[in-house]
């Protein structure tokens, strides 16, 4: 069993999933969006959500004109994922801490070991 929902009612359960993590979590970001797509390029469902961007450990230089970092989640594949809307909100909670963490250069090793994945 798997939830079903629309792009827009998608869109709105990250959005408010957003508003309720803590504030310190944004305090460090800069040029960064969130998106929410139906399925990773490869179609595939495994891909709940990604970082793309360079992790601030990696930046040199960055500023003006730059292209913001993007973290998007996947609505099929974190549908899929979930048997209640109670699951998927807890899913979308993790998948954005998760990928917040890949912004700030976290590896997944040290996203497990901060009991962020």
């Amino acid at each position: 069993m798997s939830v079903e929902l629309s792009a827009e009612e998608f869109e709105t359960l990250v959005v408010e999933e957003l508003d309720a993590l803590p504030d310190d979590m944004f305090d460090g970001l800069d040029n960064v969006v969130f998106l929410t797509e139906d399925r990773p390029e490869d179609g595939s469902l495994g891909l709940l959500g990604e970082y793309v961007g360079t992790a601030l450990t990696d930046r040199d230089r960055y500023g003006f004109g730059e292209l913001p970092d993007r973290i998007v989640l996947y609505r099929e594949p974190l549908l899929a994922h979930c048997a209640d809307l109670e699951q998927l909100r807890d899913e979308v909670h993790v998948t954005l801490v998760h990928e917040i963490g890949h912004y700030y250069g976290f590896d997944d090793a040290k996203l497990h070991e901060l009991g962020w994945a």
